[in-house]
């Protein structure tokens, strides 16, 4: 048995003995009871085959026999809340018998006489290993360190290496078996439900700890539903006044939107009706958590806050292989009536964000002089965006689903490459994760076209790493839109990306200063430990000093040379002589060392003219400057730029 096993254990046996509520239940109770099983049956039959239905009753009667006369502390029998959690997991997200077993179990071990070794002889392995991973991350409290955290009492980590620890198990757990979240996920949801029960400071506690880390799962698993409800939730209980107030505001100005979006739809609806296609259009209001988000961003009060809704079509396709065809017509018709803002066009339908997310958005211009986002989904499309990764178990066969299990593998070694952090620092570790698993992502495309996923503040040097690890060692600078960029760059979506490479590696300490995914990062330190030991052992210093000064200004500082010519006396036939002129050439590219001397020794090579002035600066493993040159050959000037641009590491040279 190991540490984390024994730990968990010892915790396991102080909760069990730990006296909970409990009386009788009323014949009320147990009809209630009852009712909620068979609409839980209902859900399974309605969203699988229903062909283990006995399966779950079984689990059902043994979790019940389990918590026995047990209630919570709003006074409910326990039961109530195993139920509640296997509902969520069925009808909200979509899951089959075994995740629905798990969630009625998954208090039995923490709460009961119950072990892991009767579940698996009476239900199988399988379910025992996702009972044992909800129940070893059961009692775990994550915090964050995070300026909008409202109560100060949050803001701290007491104790990173504890934090750190419950993230690994967390992790661990979730790179065995994904179900394991979604369930968490489902029990944080009803736990988040009946938060009323608890005293504010608790409360305040589960929210924060809700809002930056469940919530943001949610939303990697594609569950925008329980995603938008967890957020409301937790800034209802975070923020309760400003939760109220933005509610009240709400409904006080719902009539106005309702007019408006009638004005909106009605010339829309004339179009679609005469396309032959089966729809809906709704008006989808934002989520008030999104509402209160945009107002702290932008500083601006809800008046002010002007996309306070968007539109959705849900319409089904007229064959599954017109889909994409029906998207871009319905999409047509819209831009014929409505002004279109050509900078807000999401394409996911061709490609499809990695949480499986499929959808046409576009902004046109409403009839009150505010732009307004129309969604566009088939109702396949539609399904699985309300219900995440489980309806993509659904509906994708063949190809496209080996498309999907590409998509969640990648994101569950992007936790395994977390995991092999070599770097064990606490605080450093919840970064890595904050950044890697929790934050939103952007994409980008690679010159051929194809599309990556990174996460959002993802660098040059990252989407390298991405591309390749040997890509990523040898990468100098990249190219951002056709423009020459260090590796330091934050990259944005939509933009195209090329990675500049050597033959020779490139890793240098200063790389550790702005690598943020994951993968990059580890492979970044694994190298520098090897080649740079003593350098790592002073990193933070050293990778201060090395963001301010880069590798050329080290050895060679500003470099600013002038030569003088002494004047010389005018000949008497001067006119006949050919006039020498003055021309500034603007060099720039990729700093690296000896570079000055292979642009002088070019220059003499290839043309007869005196260097007057040189005036070059670097940053960032780039540089750009200047070249003053006293020549009578003008022609030679354009066969001396030619000649500069060969030399590997210069972008760019050309007359000023």
């Amino acid at each position: 048995m190991n540490t984390t096993e024994l730990l968990m254990k010892t915790t396991l046996q102080k909760e069990k003995e730990t006296e909970k509520p409990s009386s009788p239940l009323t014949p009320e109770e147990e009809a209630f009871i009852q009712r909620e099983f068979q609409g839980l049956l209902d859900d399974y039959a309605h969203t699988r085959k229903g062909d283990k239905a006995d399966r779950i009753r079984q689990v059902f009667e043994f979790a019940r026999k389990a918590h026995g006369n047990d209630r919570r502390k709003n006074g409910e029998p326990y039961i109530c809340h195993p139920l509640a959690v296997a509902r969520i997991v069925a009808q909200e997200v979509g899951m089959g018998s075994t995740s629905i077993s798990a969630a009625l179990l998954h208090d039995v071990v923490k709460d009961t006489s119950v072990t892991f070794e009767e579940i698996k002889d009476t239900f199988g392995e399988r379910i025992s290993n996702l009972v044992r991973g909800l129940t070893k991350i059961s009692g775990s409290n994550f915090r964050f360190v995070t300026d909008e955290t409202s109560d100060e009492r949050h803001r701290a980590i007491k104790n990173p290496d504890e934090q750190a620890e419950n993230f690994r198990n967390l992790l661990l757990t979730m790179s065995e078996d994904v179900r394991v979240i979604i369930v968490k996920i489902a029990d944080r949801l009803h736990n988040m439900r009946t938060l009323s029960a608890l005293p504010p400071l608790k409360q305040k506690r589960i929210a924060n700890e809700t809002l930056y880390l469940y919530a943001p799962l949610a939303y990697r698993l594609g569950l925008y539903n329980i995603k938008t409800e967890l957020e409301d939730l937790s800034l209802k209980y975070e923020n309760p006044e400003e939760y109220e107030e933005l509610s009240q505001k709400l409904k006080d100005s719902q009539a106005n939107r309702d007019r408006l979006f009638k004005t909106f739809s009605a010339p829309i609806i004339g179009l679609l009706d005469g396309l032959g296609l089966k729809y809906t259009l709704k008006m989808r209001l934002k989520s008030i958590y999104s509402i209160w988000n945009k107002m702290q961003k932008k500083h601006v009060p809800f008046e002010e806050v002007y996309d306070l809704y968007a539109a959705r079509i849900v319409f089904q396709p007229q064959t599954p292989a017109s889909e994409k065809t029906d998207c871009w017509r319905i999409y047509t018709a819209i831009t014929s009536i409505y002004k279109l803002h050509p900078d807000r066009i999401r394409d996911w339908i061709s490609h499809p964000k990695g949480n499986g997310y499929e959808a046409l958005h576009v902004t046109v211009m409403g009839p009150d002089g505010n732009w307004i986002e129309i969604q566009i989904r088939s109702e396949r499309m539609d399904n699985i965006a309300e219900r995440g990764l489980a309806m993509h178990w659904k509906y994708k066969r063949g190809e496209q689903a080996n498309e999907i299990n590409k998509e969640l593998d990648k994101w569950v070694k992007d936790i395994k490459d977390i995991l092999d952090d070599p770097n064990p620092n606490a605080l450093d570790f919840l970064d890595t994760i904050k950044l890697n698993l929790l934050s939103s992502e952007i994409y980008v495309f690679t010159p051929a076209g194809d599309l990556k996923e990174l996460p959002k503040g993802a660098t040059a040097l990252d989407f390298a790493f991405a591309l390749h690890t040997e890509v990523g060692f040898h990468a100098e600078a990249a190219r951002v839109n056709h423009e020459l960029v260090p590796l330091s760059t934050k990259l944005d979506s939509g933009q195209q990306v090329e990675i500049i490479t050597s033959d020779t590696e490139k890793c240098q300490v200063s790389w550790a200063a702005f690598v943020t995914t994951s993968k990059a990062r580890n492979k970044v330190r694994s190298y520098l430990m090897k080649h740079f030991p003593k350098e790592m052992a002073d990193i933070a210093a050293q990778l201060e000093k090395e963001q301010k000064t880069s590798k050329t200004q080290q050895l060679l500082g500003w470099l600013h040379l002038t030569k003088t010519k002494k004047p010389k006396p005018k000949p008497r036939n001067e006119a006949f002589k050919p006039k020498v002129s003055s021309t500034t050439l603007q060099l720039s590219g990729i700093d690296g060392r000896g570079l000055l001397n292979t642009i002088t020794k070019v220059i003499a090579d290839n043309c007869s003219a005196n260097i007057t002035n040189i005036q070059l600066n670097c940053h960032d493993g780039l540089f750009d400057g200047s070249i003053t040159l006293d020549t009578n050959d003008n022609k030679a000037i354009s066969l001396l730029c030619s000649e500069l641009k060969k030399i590997h590491e210069i972008e760019k040279a050309a007359r000023q």
